[in-house]
């Protein structure tokens, strides 16, 4: 049996990164048969470093059944899962976010959740001795994943270990690594493509706050005029979204890469009150800023208040 490895719905550079990384330790190393797979299509970032690394972008996939062995990296949230994930045989969980619960597996299993920056040291860290037989392309997926989730090691949620590694990764790939973050960026804050819907769940994730159910969106761009002229037709679409997707209310946070900030857009009196119990602003029109935010992870689900 191939066991199938993937992250969360809405891929970004580290979920579509990481199975790829882990696909191939399990292949390769550990002699298991295992093959990374998405739950959805890659953001533009993750697109380029597929291009980027030679890589076929891998199978996407809508559900699982009883019959498959999986692996989840960069989520242990149902809620960003398959619908049937209870019903397979999960056997490994690889993640960097806080325990949320509710995933129920046929048996022990091995569960590694660490406070890093990235999934992608995490396996580096499992690996072992093991991480110095990745190819080039791995060790390119496993640089990109770092520096997307850490953006280039702005993000608060950035650790020594994450930093060390990437500049290790840089250093054996002869990369110039802010060059190679800025391409990325590039790539990530090209938007023209998408539908107002689309950008709102592009890179986006479901949470509870006493009750309320909000899709919590974030845009990390360095070209933030480029949304924000959008404004208009980005909250109108954000109504629409909240209901197709069973949600009571938007968060779209848009953070800017450079200047370090991000902007909510606010576009009804709930989140108003929202955004100035979670993060001590007075909200006087439809968007707010709120310098220094740049991780929903550490600084916007666990300060959210309604």
């Amino acid at each position: 049996m191939t066991i199938k490895v993937f992250g969360h719905k809405s891929p970004d550079t580290d979920s579509t990164g990481s199975p790829l990384i882990w696909a191939w330790y399990l292949s390769e190393i550990r002699g298991t048969p295992a093959e990374a797979k998405l739950l959805g299509e890659p953001n533009t970032e993750a697109a380029f470093v597929l291009g980027k690394w030679g890589f076929d972008q891998p199978e996407i996939i809508s559900d699982v059944t009883a019959d498959d062995q999986v692996v989840i990296v960069d989520t242990n949230n149902p809620a960003e899962l398959p619908a049937s994930i209870n019903d397979a045989d999960v056997i490994q969980i690889i993640d960097h976010h806080k325990l949320v619960g509710g995933l129920e597996t046929k048996g022990p299993i091995d569960i590694t959740i660490k406070p890093l920056a990235c999934t992608a040291t995490i396996m580096h860290n499992l690996m072992g001795d093991n991480a110095d037989k990745m190819p080039d392309n791995i060790k390119g997926a496993m640089l990109s994943c770092i520096l997307s989730d850490t953006l280039e090691f702005r993000s608060p949620t950035t650790t020594d270990q994450d930093r060390a590694l990437a500049e290790k990764l840089a250093g054996e790939l002869n990369l110039d690594l802010s060059a190679y973050a800025s391409e990325m960026f590039e790539a990530k804050s090209d938007i023209s493509a998408f539908s107002d819907a689309e950008l709102i769940r592009m890179d986006s994730k479901e949470f509870a706050v006493d009750g309320v159910k909000f899709r919590v969106s974030v845009l990390e761009t360095t070209a933030p005029k480029i949304v924000l002229d959008r404004k208009d037709s980005l909250l109108n679409s954000m109504v629409d979204v909240a209901k197709e997707d069973g949600v009571d209310h938007v968060l779209l946070f848009v953070v800017d890469i450079l200047n370090e900030e991000a902007t909510l857009f606010v576009q009804n009196d709930v989140v108003k009150s929202v955004a100035e119990k979670s993060f001590d602003v007075t909200v006087t029109g439809d968007t707010v800023v709120l310098p220094g935010i740049m991780s929903r992870k550490k600084q916007i689900i666990p300060n959210l208040k309604v």
